[in-house]
């Protein structure tokens, strides 16, 4: 049966696609061998190493964020060697599992899903190790499972503090042009990003930014890699141009998409997640829920995880709000399956968006006679208006 209205697709990605974007990527493909192509080719990267905040080479992969893992672990990284990760939740896992299935050996730093990256931990790590046995650090900048980041910068002065060379690999997918991140300026060796959140995009692209460090590590590494290879596109993409037939209508879109970022400008859609997520927690807290993220220092401004109440459950209500309001929210994933729905506020969006969302949700919560206090949405508009949203809470 037909929804009447505008569907909200408010997962912490995939995210909405702009029209604009839409229309790019609905034009003639272009011939990806023809004199036209160099110029999105070079227009793309050129953008990308805006996002990332990087002047190093930005390598895109026809794939989703799960290839562009792959491709930061086989191009730099030989059989047997030692990688230190951070687990912050499940996608942390999924990484540390594919590592593993690689034939590297994981050394996985505890955590409880609440919180980033343990600073200290990987730092003691890092400091015991002075034959520098671990060659790679892996963290997610954005753990998208838990609503929880990492400090980048605070990892690279971990590694800096123990002296250790180790590389530094970091999932920036849910927090790509949607969190502030500084390849460059924190000595990030190897990023990872993809299309579909922040980027505002469909799923299909996938992205590695690599450092002079990464490459010459690549020369010597001895894991298997065709289709993953940096130096094929690096090479090929100097002239243009790329090893095999890329995405070409989302490179289209792509490049839209990345004119429109910069036009309203990193700060300010920075600025614009973060004041999305602060209301989100402003309205959840008014609820009487739980933010899943344990510590405000960690909050992530892509999503926020909301923990249900003991007994009920997450899809059973992420399924009633769906088709009371035709808005879509995120699942619990992994060990948090059912306990927790995620909102997702992130890629094109605005205040209006995240008002109307939390509306959803409210009137779902109160449907299935979830025990809250009405009135959170009251308490973002608060939020978003610069007003004291403790004294929504006291009327």
């Amino acid at each position: 049966m037909r929804s009447s209205g505008r569907h909200f697709l408010q997962l912490p990605g995939p995210t909405n696609v702009p029209l604009p974007v839409l229309l790019a990527i609905a034009q003639p493909t272009i011939d990806h061998r023809g004199p036209e192509f160099p110029a999105l080719t070079f227009s793309v990267l050129e953008g990308m190493k805006t996002i990332f905040g990087t002047a190093a080479d930005v390598v895109i992969y026809p794939a989703s964020g799960t290839g562009a893992w792959e491709a930061a672990l086989v191009n730099a990284l030989s059989p047997g060697d030692l990688v230190l990760m951070a687990e912050t939740g499940h996608f942390s896992t999924l990484w540390k599992s594919m590592a593993t299935r690689l034939g590297l050996v994981v050394e996985f730093l505890p955590g409880n899903w609440r919180r980033g990256a343990d600073l200290s931990a990987i730092e003691a790590r890092l400091s015991e190790d002075r034959s520098h046995k671990i060659k790679a650090v892996a963290v997610v900048h954005n753990e998208t499972s838990t609503g929880a980041v990492s400090s980048i910068g605070g990892v690279r002065r971990a590694l800096d503090s123990a002296n250790h060379p180790a590389l530094l690999m970091v999932d920036t997918i849910s927090s790509l042009a949607s969190i502030d991140y500084r390849h460059d300026e924190w000595q990030v060796d190897i990023t990872v990003g993809g299309s579909q959140k922040g980027l505002m995009l469909p799923p299909g692209l996938s992205f590695n930014a690599v450092s002079d460090k990464a490459r010459k590590a690549a020369r010597s590494a001895r894991l298997p890699r065709v289709f993953w290879d940096w130096e094929d596109m690096i090479s090929l993409n100097s002239k243009g141009y790329f090893p095999y037939t890329p995405a070409t209508n989302m490179l289209q879109g792509l490049k839209v998409a990345l004119e429109m970022l910069q036009e309203e400008g990193l700060p300010a859609v920075f600025s614009r997640h973060d004041r999305a997520a602060e209301a989100t927690r402003a309205c959840v807290g008014h609820w009487g829920l739980e933010v899943w993220c344990a510590a405000p220092s960690d909050y992530s401004s892509s999503l926020t995880a909301v923990q249900m109440p003991e007994g009920c459950s997450a899809d059973a209500l992420r399924s009633l709000i769906l088709s009371q309001s035709s808005v879509s929210l995120g699942n619990g994933l992994g060990r948090l399956a059912d306990q927790v729905f995620r909102i997702g506020h992130l890629g094109d969006f605005n205040d209006a968006t995240t008002l109307a969302t939390l509306a959803a949700v409210e009137r779902g919560l109160l449907s299935a006679a979830i025990p809250i206090q009405a009135g959170g949405v009251g308490a973002a508009i608060a939020s978003l208006s610069g007003q004291d949203v403790s004294a929504i809470a006291a009327e």
